[in-house]
This record gives structure tokens, C-alpha cells and sequence, in this order.
């Protein structure tokens, strides 16, 4: 028995009338996810970045050279605010991590692109991030491993429908 057994044992004593079962799942999802994230947050802490900083980075590096895309293109790869997507650039250029250039192909707009430092930092807490992710994925078989992103990504699907 895990903490998410013992809950749905105390909802079944105390109102046996409910099917508590999808509970269970949401319940391990929720604890999942907090332990994911909070040892991922250590991972990008080593290299002075949060998970805001990384998603804006990770983003930049995984689209090729030249590692660069407009505010809005970055903006449709995340659910954020364009204010918050703006704050997020502008924190990641006073660090030196990215600069924004005029468009070569649209002089009236910008593009994001990494700096030389921000291309080193991000490649190198991309690889982290990735053994973090094998570490904490690593209780799965690779079978196990492939069952379950199937079903989730059916879950997934159900949701985002």
C-alpha cells in the first residue's frame, strides 16, 4: 500500500456511497508530478535556470540552428501570457543567455536567438535533465516503460480532445 491507497481507504469508510477509483489515479499522477518536478527544479538549478528559463532555452536549442525563433513562435510552443513570455526574455537576455536581433526577413519584428553562453548552458542542462529523467524513469522495465506511455498518452488524448 502506498499514501494514495490509504486515502482511498479512508474515503471508502467514510462515504462508501462514492466510486473513489479515479481518485487513485489522479491522486498518483499529483505525486508524481511533484516529485518530478521538484527534482527536476534541482537539476536546472545547477545551472542557474528554473523551469521557465529551461522551457524558453530548451526551446530555442531544439529548433536547430540557427537556434533562434520570433516572440511568437515561442509563445505558440507554451501556455503563457505574451507578458509573461516578454518578462521571460527579458530575464533571459539580462543574463546573457539570449538576445533579441532584428528579423532578417520582417525588419518591423525581432527574433530570440541563444548567445554563446546561453547555447552552452542550455546543452549542458539539457543532458542533465535528460539523466534526471532516466534516473527517475529507471524503476520501469523498458516494457513497463512503453506500456505506460501509451496509455498515457491515450489518456492525454482523452483530455485534450
Amino acid at each position: 500500500m502506498d499514501k494514495v491507497d490509504e486515502i482511498i481507504e479512508q474515503w471508502n469508510q467514510v462515504r462508501p456511497d462514492l466510486d473513489v477509483s479515479s481518485m487513485s489515479l489522479v491522486g498518483r499522477f499529483k505525486r508524481i508530478t511533484q516529485h518530478l518536478s521538484q527534482e527536476m527544479t534541482k537539476t536546472f538549478a545547477e545551472y542557474g535556470l528554473n523551469a521557465a528559463s529551461f522551457d524558453v532555452l530548451a526551446t530555442l536549442l531544439r529548433t536547430g540552428p540557427p537556434y533562434a525563433l520570433s516572440p511568437n513562435d515561442l509563445l505558440a510552443t507554451m501556455m503563457v501570457t505574451s507578458g509573461t513570455m516578454t518578462n521571460r526574455i527579458d530575464q533571459l537576455s539580462k543574463s546573457g543567455l539570449v538576445e533579441r536581433m532584428q528579423n532578417p526577413d520582417d525588419a518591423r519584428s525581432v527574433i530570440v536567438s541563444l548567445t554563446e553562453k546561453g547555447f552552452a548552458i542550455i546543452d549542458s542542462a539539457v543532458t542533465a535533465h535528460v539523466a534526471t529523467q532516466d534516473r527517475l524513469t529507471s524503476g520501469l522495465t523498458e516494457e513497463e516503460h512503453n506500456t505506460l506511455n501509451k496509455l498515457l498518452r491515450k489518456f492525454l488524448g482523452s483530455i485534450e480532445e
